[in-house]
């Protein structure tokens, strides 16, 4: 079972992860999100552990419990939806599409080549 961790300090560590849901049961992996960019911890993360029972033993004993003076989010993870609209690899075109008018825009009334 896929277990979302969610308002966890930023100083936690897989491995204390690991440890906390480990008392549960075994644990198959620990991941902890990071940004792409800085990568500094997000706060959120995910545990996979093999037994339903064990899983939802964890969740029951570690959801609001406190982590470094943060109360933990800890619930099943849903399946992440594809919304349809990103590219590949995150890059989401933010200019209009194809069909959709520009009424919005300022125009200046000058074309570039009559300055």
């Amino acid at each position: 079972m896929n277990i979302y961790i969610g308002n966890l300090p930023f100083s936690a560590t897989e491995d204390e992860i690991n440890t906390l849901f480990s008392a549960f049961g075994q644990v198959t992996s620990v991941a902890l999100i990071k940004d792409k960019l800085t990568g500094r911890p997000r706060g959120f993360g995910f545990v996979e552990m093999p037994n339903a029972d064990e899983a939802q033993k964890a969740i029951d004993g570690l959801n609001n419990s406190d982590l470094g003076g943060r109360n933990m989010v800890v619930n099943p993870a849903r399946p992440r939806e594809d919304s349809g609209d990103r590219k590949p690899g995150g890059y989401q075109d933010r200019r209009s599409s194809p069909g959709q008018d520009n009424r919005n825009r300022k125009d200046t009334g000058r074309r570039k080549d009559s300055w």
